[in-house]
């Protein structure tokens, strides 16, 4: 089966982009070094491997693009026409043959300037012809630069659209604006098509997925059509006039019974007989919507004869029937997306007309009759008159008699499904089987984080019984706590009691305040210098008050500071007479480590020759003519 995916067609350049990309590949994926002293053979095929490089770049750039959109002519009828709505096919084919004349033309550019690079006689002449090749191509690129423009649109617009099967089983929704299209492809499948209370809300095709007996279906969603003729129509209305008229799908056709749309009965039955020829050989469905504004059975009499007319005419659509009346059954229906009475019921009978017709077409089909002669059931034949039942267990026959005793039976999760509305539409409920204290706690909202803690880290069955014995523990702690806080009335302590009291308490603080001394480290207690301590600075005064304290006379100790040490001599002067001398001798100074600086020497002694190996003699392969210089 074919799929059409447009989502994968790469992306297209602007024309200056376009030239970029390759000139840059050029520069980099080719050699860029050439010298004039190169034979000229060489310097012919470093130019003509740029020119072929660079044409090769663009014809397979330009190959990718037209290869990758889809050819009008080659793909399903549908796109075909669907994209020739969109996007008009003479130009989408104009611009693919303006890519395809340049892709000709830079190749037969190429052709030629490889041509006079062969015989050219010099660097600059193949250089020249060179810039002249490319600068040829970069034009031709530049003038398709609208093209390429126009090709990037139409690749992100078809990128946008809907993955559209046309082979698969497929329920086409058609009608006026705002008749509940949209309203009623919400609510059979996921898709989340916008609805708004005004008409053309839907602009393109939209398309949904839905479930009927385990098989798949797509809905598609068409935009409203208006009863005019066929030139008048706008690319809107083409997209839907082009899904019916290509695509094989049971067709439902809205019809709003209320008029809240804007279009009458009569109005609406009119665009029905304008368009009733794309319903040939498809299952129709006339579906009355909005009855909860309007029931069907409230119209008017001249209402109801055309809905009558349609339906009669969607009689004779169904394949097989040979215009002749047949069952009536699911073809008139009535439903509102409002209150969502009818809308399962709509849903199911389309999708059963539609399986009924592919089957039918299927039986009929040449294919089917090869399958089935190669089918064969086989019958036993009796051989004679006695009886041989089937041999049933006996533990079997208890189950199936105790299974028909229960009278009630225990419904599952998919029964409750099926009795709901099927998959997609019920939901089960995962608190239903909580077992907790009071029922009305279980669709209770929990939070998961509270105030900054787990709310489930607080979770406990037992937790009030616990808050209890906790509450009587403290209680109790208090109460003992009362018990030893007595007081000594009327006894005081003596002076030498106090005294001793006074140095405990002293001992202790010393004792604490050295363990925080030991304790604390460089990090943590800064220590101030001592030279920027007012308290602890080496001054003779703060000596002098030191010693006073011990009891020692600190006179001499301050003359012995304040008098000139022994070991202190005068600072010798450098030898020279004067400044002039001194300069003079820095200059010979100088003068003389000028070589040994120059031959990077550590000093007068260093003598060593280090290993000498010249790069250019030591780096590279050992390729032949190099060997005997190493």
């Amino acid at each position: 089966m074919v799929q059409y995916n447009f989502k994968k067609i790469t992306v297209v350049p602007t024309g200056k982009d376009f030239i970029d990309i390759i000139l840059s590949r050029t520069q980099r994926q080719t050699p860029t070094v050439v010298h004039k002293g190169y034979a000229i053979n060489r310097l012919r095929q470093f130019y003509m491997r740029k020119v072929k490089y660079t044409q090769t770049n663009f014809y397979e750039k330009l190959s990718a693009i037209i290869d990758e959109f889809p050819r009008l002519d080659d793909i399903h009828p549908f796109y075909g026409d669907l994209l020739h709505v969109l996007y008009n096919k003479d130009h989408y084919k104009l611009a693919l043959g303006q890519i395809n004349t340049a892709r000709n033309l830079i190749s037969k550019i190429a052709k030629d300037y490889v041509r006079l690079l062969k015989y050219g006689d010099s660097l600059y002449r193949c250089k020249c012809l060179k810039v002249a090749a490319l600068g040829r191509m970069c034009t031709v690129i530049k003038r398709i630069g609208p093209s390429l423009a126009y090709l990037e649109q139409i690749r992100q617009h078809m990128a946008r659209l809907p993955s559209i099967d046309p082979n698969t089983r497929t329920i086409l929704i058609c009608g006026y604006p705002n008749v509940g299209k949209s309203s009623f492809i919400n609510k059979i499948t996921k898709a989340d098509v916008d609805v708004q209370p005004y008409a053309f809300t839907t602009k393109s095709l939209f398309v949904g997925h839905t479930d009927y007996e385990y098989l798949r279906y797509q809905v598609i969603d068409t935009p409203g059509i208006l009863d005019r003729p066929f030139e008048d129509r706008n690319i809107i209305e083409m997209c839907s006039i082009t899904a019916l008229a290509h695509l094989r799908a049971a067709v439902l056709f809205f019809l709003d019974v209320s008029g809240s749309c804007g279009y009458t009965i009569a109005q609406q039955a009119a665009l029905f007989h304008s368009i009733k020829s794309l319903f040939m050989n498809k299952p129709l469905v006339i579906v009355c919507n909005k009855t909860d504004l309007q029931p069907l059975d409230g119209i008017s009499e001249e209402d109801k004869k055309l809905v009558m007319e349609m339906k009669a005419e969607a009689l004779k659509t169904v394949l097989g029937q040979g215009g002749e009346a047949a069952n009536d059954e699911g073809v008139l229906l009535t439903m509102s997306t409002l209150t969502e009475e009818g809308v399962i019921a709509v849903k199911n009978a389309a999708c059963k007309r539609l399986l009924d017709q592919r089957v039918e077409i299927k039986m009929k089909s040449k294919k089917l009759n090869d399958c089935l002669n190669r089918f064969h059931v086989a019958f036993p034949k009796p051989r004679d008159q006695k009886e041989r039942p089937a041999c049933i267990p006996q533990a079997v026959l208890e189950a199936r008699a105790k299974q028909a005793s229960e009278t009630e039976k225990r419904k599952t999760e998919r029964d409750l499904e099926n009795e709901n509305g099927g998959a997609g539409v019920y939901s089960a409920s995962l608190k239903k089987h909580y077992i907790l204290a009071n029922d009305e706690w279980k669709e209770d909202i929990l939070p998961e984080i509270l105030d900054g803690h787990n709310v489930y880290d607080y979770i406990d069955p037992d937790i009030l019984q616990r808050l209890e014995e906790l509450e009587q523990e403290e209680g109790l702690r208090q109460t003992e706590d009362a018990d030893d806080d007595f007081e000594m009335d009327g006894q005081e302590l003596t002076p030498d009691e106090q005294k001793a009291l006074a140095a405990i308490r002293k001992k202790k603080s010393l004792l604490i305040q050295q363990h925080r001394i030991k304790k604390s480290t460089a990090e943590s207690r800064p220590i101030v210098p001592r030279k920027f301590d007012k308290e602890r600075e080496f001054t003779s005064e703060r000596m002098g008050r030191q010693l006073s304290k011990l009891g020692i006379d600190p006179s001499l100790a301050i003359e012995r500071v304040r008098s000139r040490s022994l070991s202190k001599r005068v600072t010798p002067g450098d030898g020279f007479k004067d400044s002039t001398q001194k300069g003079s001798a820095l200059k010979i100074a100088k003068k003389s480590t000028k070589k040994r600086n120059k031959n990077a020497r550590r000093g007068e002694a260093d003598r060593v020759i280090p290993t000498l190996k010249p790069k250019h003699l030591y780096s590279g392969k050992r390729s032949s003519g190099k060997t005997d210089r190493r």
